[in-house]
């Protein structure tokens, strides 16, 4: 009998424990390549949207009702550039230790099979794009130029998380087109806010691979900066909280937004003084440390309104 899950004991990000394994045994391999076991993307993807939706403060059903959209919406096409991704990478992926155990590295799922389900997986966002008004239907139509140029990015220049601050934030954008049909420059201000805050943690991320990366030919920040890491970090956090402040002034948010600020400020900075970039066990656990930070510019977002 094959086994679906990954064997490999080495250092990896991939979950093969807890409820993956009480899905059908057809299904487990799906659910890995999907990232299912690991919902930090799921929430990372979401978060800018749900900034921009307590931004546009358009009531609270139909908040509400955009809300669990975009988190939907977030589980299905996080999913798919996942998919996407390790389409592209799946040569490479059998080269770096914390990757050979992915589905189509390993050959649990073959590449028609990857296929078949990247469709699903679009038509269900395709689905959930359709609920939105005409603008948010064309803004989130261009994220999908930005979701196949990432794992080209990664050959071709030493700044791919630039390309994943672009993808990954334009939920904030997107969201507030969904709330009001339109863009201010409260919430332009927000969509830079996260691309800074993206660039910062991806490079922590990547810092997992660096070796590995340099190996097979993988470009990062990480590799660029090395061991300049740190002030580079902190200068893209304060870059975030400036342009988060800015957003709220823009925006006419009351003084709780500010007070609560101070509680993501104390998270983020508490990453750039604890970063070990020899440590990739560290490094994973700072970067998922950005789901709490981004709940808490939500927060701050929501005490503002």
């Amino acid at each position: 009998m094959i086994n679906y899950l990954p064997q490999n004991h080495d250092f990896t990000d991939i979950r093969d424990q807890g409820w993956v394994r009480r899905l059908p045994r057809w299904a487990q391999p799906y659910a890995l390549l999907a990232r299912l076991d690991r919902p930090i993307g799921f929430w990372l993807l979401f978060l800018p949207g749900l900034w921009s939706i307590l931004l546009a403060h358009r009531g609270v059903w139909f908040s509400l009702w955009l809300i669990t959209l975009f988190a939907i919406g977030s589980v299905v096409m996080r999913g798919a550039g996942c998919v996407i991704n390790d389409l592209w990478d799946r040569e490479l992926d059998r080269s770096v230790t914390r990757t050979a155990g992915r589905p189509l590295a390993s050959g649990a799922v073959s590449v028609p099979a990857a296929l078949a389900f990247l469709c699903l997986l679009l038509l269900i966002g395709l689905l959930i794009l359709l609920q939105l008004n005409r603008p948010a239907q064309v803004v989130g139509s261009a994220s999908l130029v930005l979701v196949v140029l990432y794992p080209v990015a990664k050959r071709i220049t030493w700044w791919p998380q630039i390309i994943l601050g672009l993808t990954f934030g334009l939920g904030g954008p997107l969201g507030f087109v969904a709330a009001t049909g339109g863009l201010t420059a409260g919430a332009l201000t927000l969509y830079a806010a996260s691309i800074f805050w993206i660039l910062g943690y991806d490079t922590i991320y990547a810092h997992q691979d660096r070796e590995d990366d340099a190996m097979v030919g993988i470009k990062s920040t990480a590799l660029l900066l090395g061991r300049q890491t740190r002030p580079f970090l902190a200068l893209c956090y304060a870059l975030t909280l400036v342009l988060l402040l800015l957003a709220m002034a823009l925006s006419r948010l009351g003084s709780l937004a500010f007070v609560a600020l101070s509680l993501p400020t104390i998270l983020l900075f508490w990453q750039v003084i604890r970063l070990d970039i020899d440590n990739p066990e560290r490094c994973l656990g700072l970067f998922k440390l950005n789901r709490a930070v981004g709940l808490l510019v939500g927060l701050a977002i929501l005490l503002g309104r």
